[in-house]
């Protein structure tokens, strides 16, 4: 694990989820540990170090797809703290979210604005 994407991706990834995504990474090692360096290299390594969009907008991209997938819980909590690591702020995120409510339904906009509450508070006891 030495190439070039993964060293870019795992820099990003630590620049967007900090310890959050470590674990998600550190938690495949034992079962699947050629997925963690694919999650490493193409998302974080290749689409997340493109130019283009800074990684705020990516971040509020990502929440937006993942709150209308409506099945992606634990996945959308790191990406809420990402977004809030690189500067998205709660009204924003909640912004996006509600804005799920028109293309995906509310009950996933509704899953959404849970995960980010759940999210903030957990931030607000830091």
């Amino acid at each position: 694990m030495n190439n070039e994407r993964y060293t870019r991706g795992l820099a990003k990834l630590k620049e967007i989820d900090g310890q959050a995504g470590e674990g998600v990474i550190n938690s495949l090692k034992d079962i699947a540990p050629d997925f963690a360096q694919l999650l490493i290299e193409f998302p974080f390594g290749d689409i997340y170090s493109r130019p283009g969009l800074d990684l705020k907008t990516r971040e509020l991209a990502v929440v937006a797809a993942l709150t209308a997938m409506g099945n992606a819980t634990p996945q959308l909590k790191v990406h809420l703290h990402g977004a809030r690591n690189v500067g998205c702020s709660q009204q924003e995120i909640i912004e996006v979210i509600i804005q799920m409510a028109v293309y995906a339904g509310f009950p996933a906009a509704l899953n959404g604005l849970f995960a980010a509450k759940e999210v903030f508070s957990h931030e607000a006891s830091l």
